[in-house]
């Protein structure tokens, strides 16, 4: 096999902060600071990080995905939320840091209840955002400390041997996967800056400068993302402020003449340009040194979302078709994993990081892969009760008989993002495993099958696919779905399926997961993933209003020995039947031999008892 897209050695650890806290600390004294924050985002408030932004994982050893840590002359703390509360006790000395909850309280809380009147904690602030800032400054003033804007990232000082930043070859995205030119999306964005009164929007999200100016790069791992900022105006002229060594020729020749090129050091001075105009920027994705840069040049701050992310988010019909093929693609990858999984994997001596292998292995055998979409979830019995587990070397564990195994992966093609969830059974499944199964299972069906009015969030979905477990006295602590990209982000905003309030309404040519499970601690994980799009209104017979629902996108049967066809309704059944059939058309021609016998026995019909 060729080399993998994904490396399980253990990362990080107690050695990272023991070796690494002292040179952090010298530099605090040289800075004349008592403290400094560090927390996981980078410049660009990515979720997947470069090397050279990993300062969380160098300062402590902890490479989650979210968190954030305080290292004080005298004493430290990390913070993570509850999917990372095992795994920090393993990378995290604990007589270094205290381990702390960053949900709750979180980092303004241990300031306002730890810090010492007149101490000074640095920041800086190309990584937090404003609201971070107004929080923590006002944590530091109740306990009589103050906060401390710096010019360097202290990390950056200590760290010696970082890593370069990136400079991956930024390229075209083609019309013919994008469905829009980008002369017209800067035009369009360009018009709802001006009807909002404003004289130009900065734009910091690297996903939504990707997709506004058909670009992709390769600087972030898993996301295709051109690491840059840029700034719109109402004309929908542009200045795009990038590392020009990553601009191809071609890359070049598509920007075209209404698009300034400017290095990336001077987009401090491109900001402080706009002196007495009015302009728009997201505080949830713009950094405090941004509204910084605009203040000192005296511009007018207007504070709203970013013009692209709805746009973005609403595929067009070339999008929606381009992620019809690329689930197709991905399904027939799935379907030799699955029935891999059902044959070799049911000896008991396969583990959690040659089942990953064996899926990416059979993902690349599509030339057209570019990436994994996310490090895989690949979780056997116990492990698959963490949401969000990720094996390494050292926790790795055998898909045992008897067991549950939960895997979660996703690909990144030209034409479309996946991102599916499937559990399968090692051995003969409990009654209890096709219990809780089929109640998750009748949770996703009723999502899959909603219909909603224009204007409902994905907060007011949420419960319907939590019904059948809430009757049972049953739930999970996630969201139910996220937004996903077009050859972009895995998770994209801003719709989202969850309990917590979204102001943001599904739209047609929203992708969104739908992904209910249930979690029994010390024994197994249950989760079905497909990914949907909203479909546009349309007429129900006898009904007053047209309504909006979703087609489903994923291509990769559901594992019928976990399912428990009593529990199910006729019409539940119906879908089951009709989603499997739609699965063998689609993918059956793309896989052959035992793969397709094993195909159109998993897609059978159920039989209720």
């Amino acid at each position: 096999m060729t080399q993998p897209i994904q490396n399980f050695d253990v990362k990080g650890g107690p050695a990272e902060g023991r070796a690494h806290l002292p040179a952090l600390r010298e530099a605090l004294a040289d800075a004349g600071l008592d403290g400094f924050l560090i927390p996981h985002e980078d410049e660009y408030n990515n979720e997947y990080l470069p090397p050279n932004a990993e300062r969380l994982a160098w300062a402590t050893g902890f490479t989650g995905s979210a968190g954030a840590a305080i290292v004080m002359k005298d004493r430290a703390a990390v913070f993570v939320d509850g999917r990372y509360t095992e795994q920090v006790k393993a990378q995290v000395d604990p007589e270094l840091f205290e381990i702390a909850d960053l949900v709750g309280e979180g980092v303004a809380g241990w300031i306002r209840a730890n810090a010492r009147e007149g101490e000074r904690i640095g920041y800086d602030p190309r990584v937090h955002s404003p609201d971070a800032v107004e929080r923590l400054e006002n944590a530091a003033d109740a306990a009589g400390a103050v906060l401390v804007p710096v010019g360097r990232n202290l990390v950056d000082v200590a760290w010696t041997d970082r890593p370069p930043a990136p400079a991956a070859p930024v390229a075209p995205h083609p019309i013919e996967l994008a469905g829009e030119d980008h002369a017209a999306k800067r035009a369009r964005i360009g018009e709802s800056v001006k009807e909002d009164g404003a004289d130009a929007a900065v734009i910091t999200d690297p996903a939504s400068i990707a997709w506004l100016f058909n670009l992709r790069g390769g600087d972030v791992s898993c996301t295709p993302l051109p690491l840059s900022s840029a700034i719109l105006e109402p004309d929908g002229r542009a200045t795009l402020f990038i590392n020009e060594a990553k601009l191809t020729d071609e890359a070049r020749a598509h920007l075209g003449n209404e698009i300034a090129i400017r290095p990336e050091t001077e987009f401090a001075d491109g900001l402080k340009s706009w002196s007495g105009k009015t302009v728009r920027v997201d505080g949830s994705t713009a950094s405090q040194w941004v509204f910084d840069r605009l203040s000192e040049g005296g511009a007018t701050i207007r504070r709203k979302p970013d013009p692209v992310a709805v746009p973005k988010a609403c595929k067009n019909e070339t999008e929606i078709e381009g992620a019809r093929q690329a689930h197709v693609r991905d399904g027939a990858a799935l379907v030799r994993f699955l029935h891999w999984l059902d044959t070799e994997a049911q000896s008991g001596n396969v583990d959690e990081i040659e089942a990953a292998l064996k899926l990416e292995q059979l993902r690349r055998a599509a030339p057209e892969l570019r990436d994994i979409s996310f490090e895989t979830i690949s979780a056997a019995g116990p492990d698959g009760a963490f949401p969000h587990y990720r094996v390494n070397t050292d926790t790795v564990r055998k898909l045992a008989r008897g067991s549950l195994y939960l895997v979660d992966s996703g690909g990144q093609y030209p034409d479309g993002t996946t991102d599916v969830t499937r559990t399968v059974p090692i051995g003969e499944p409990t009654a209890e495993m096709r219990r809780h199964f089929t109640l998750v299972l009748k949770g996703h069906i009723a999502l899959a099958v909603i219909r909603f009015p224009e204007g409902v969030t994905g907060a007011q979905l949420d419960a319907i696919a939590r019904q059948p477990l809430w009757n049972a006295g049953l739930d999970y602590d996630h969201g139910t779905g996220h937004g996903v990209g077009s050859y972009l982000g895995v998770h994209e905003g801003p719709q989202r399926i969850a309990k917590t309030p979204n102001a943001t309404a599904l739209q047609p040519g929203m992708i969104v997961s739908n992904e209910p499970g249930y979690y029994r601690v010390g024994a197994y994980g249950i989760r079905i993933e497909n990914l949907q799009v909203v479909t546009p209104p349309a007429a129900i017979e006898d009904g007053d209003r047209d309504m909006l629902g979703f087609e489903t996108l994923t291509m990769a049967p559901l594992h019928r020995a976990l399912v428990d066809p009593s529990l199910l309704t006729d019409h539940e059944v119906a879908w089951v039947d009709a989603y499997h059939e739609m699965v063998r058309e689609r993918v059956g021609p793309r896989v052959d031999g035992e793969a397709a016998d094993w195909l159109d026995a998993a897609c059978a019909p159920l039989k209720k008892g």
